[in-house]
């Protein structure tokens, strides 16, 4: 194959402009484009331009997911800190972030027949910015979603309650879909994030499933999907008991003085004062 050849191999060039570590490769195939002295190569070069265009606007994009991400994260980390100094504990067991991969939001686009555009990405693809925050008990769950929901600048978009209607297959959490404003140097933009709340358990449950389950085909199926259920269904009664012993010692323990209240607070802010 001769080097014109090799220019206008589109296979090649696109997966090379496609991959996360593209930037180098873009840079090399490009200048043998502008190199190359032939009528055909520069239709390809031209038609490549477009796409390069595209592919700055999408890494634009997927920036400002990411930053979009920190936002709620620090959103998050704000609220578990002040549950920490308001309610001696910290309903925040950790937390989880995730951009979704360029592969799965292309799959993703393919299936419900959308044509892949920085539009119907905004539009249409709402899981792109992820954000899974793993609490100790349900009431937690709620406790922190509420807080986040009623912030001035969060929109509330989608809710999906799977804790109180869980799903066939036994999964449980909460889901929201949310927009958060991001302020960049020149503008202001509403970037949507998938939030997922659940307790510890269900989220060992939901991993553990999907190892499991993740292209597996066994002609056992319906069986290992009742008994995937009936382990969900178990993990919930123990999240309930769980929430019932907690809640059992906070309501038979002596009520604390202000003095031992305040005592307890100043100990939990860990802030120096100069």
């Amino acid at each position: 194959m001769n080097k014109q050849e090799s220019v206008i191999n589109s296979n090649e060039y696109f997966e090379a402009l496609l991959s996360d570590d593209s930037d180098s490769q873009i840079y090399d195939l490009s200048q043998e484009l502008i190199a190359t002295d032939n009528p055909l190569v520069n239709t390809v070069w031209e038609q490549s331009k477009e796409f390069l265009r595209f592919l700055v606007e999408y890494k634009e994009l997927m920036m400002m997911y990411k930053c979009a991400i920190k936002e709620v994260k620090t959103k998050f980390e704000v609220l578990d800190t002040e549950f920490k100094i308001r309610y001696q504990r910290n309903p925040i067991n950790f937390i989880k972030t995730r951009l979704k991969s360029t592969t799965s939001i292309i799959e993703k686009m393919r299936k419900r027949q959308i044509p892949f555009t920085i539009e119907n990405i905004e539009q249409h693809i709402n899981d792109v910015a992820g954000i899974r925050v793993i609490c100790s008990y349900v009431d937690d769950i709620y406790k922190i979603a509420k807080a986040l929901i009623q912030q001035d600048d969060i929109k509330l978009i989608e809710q999906k309650d799977y804790i109180a209607n869980p799903k066939p297959n036994g999964y449980r959490s909460l889901h929201l879909i949310v927009s958060v404003p991001v302020y960049f140097a020149e503008n202001k933009k509403n970037i949507k994030v998938e939030v997922q709340i659940r307790t510890i358990a269900m989220d060992s449950w939901a991993s553990l499933e999907h190892q499991l389950r993740y292209k597996q085909q066994t002609e056992n199926e319906a069986e290992i999907s009742e008994k995937l259920k009936e382990c969900a269904d178990l993990i919930s009664e123990i999240d309930s008991r769980m929430l019932d012993i907690r809640m059992n010692i906070e309501a038979n323990s002596n009520e604390p003085t202000e003095e031992e209240i305040l005592l307890t607070k100043l100990s939990k802010i860990d802030i120096p004062i100069e």
